[in-house]
């Protein structure tokens, strides 16, 4: 059973964020990368996470693909933010730009995504990666598919 049903099929995206965010209950991937919600709103939501030396790659820089799966989920948890009771999304389209290393140095990232355009089967949405010095780190564009749960 997915986590979104577990929560409760009649609560809208958001209702079910917010309740992820306050019974600290997450998919596992989320718990893999050690990311929690930190602000979710209609339309845009905030993600933190710790990058550790588990993630690193030959360069001794955070691998590339903890910041993909950060944006990846900022722009879907924003899309569900706008979704009724009874539906979610997939991805169909990440697009990312990396604009800076994620240092193991640093204490967190924060990505944050917000919904550009939400139609009835298709949502578009954007997020940024920053590191604890609000320096970005990398950027996305993403295409996602709205389904029924």
């Amino acid at each position: 059973m997915s986590l979104m049903r577990e929560l409760g099929e009649h609560l809208t995206g958001l209702e079910r964020l917010r309740a992820m965010m306050t019974s600290d209950r997450q998919p596992g991937m989320a718990t893999t990368l050690g990311m929690s919600i930190v602000e979710a709103q209609d339309g845009r939501v905030a993600l933190k996470a710790p990058p550790g030396a588990h993630l690193a790659n030959t360069n001794g820089v955070v691998q590339g693909g903890f910041a993909a799966s950060l944006l990846d989920m900022a722009c879907g948890y924003a899309v569900i933010s706008k979704l009724d009771a009874g539906r979610t999304c997939s991805t169909l389209e990440l697009k990312v730009a990396y604009h800076r290393p994620v240092l193991l140095t640093v204490g967190h990232v924060i990505a944050e995504g917000t919904v550009v355009n939400l139609g009835s089967r298709i949502g578009y949405a954007e997020a940024r990666l920053v590191d604890d010095a609000g320096r970005l780190c990398a950027s996305a564009s993403s295409t996602l598919m709205l389904l029924k749960i």
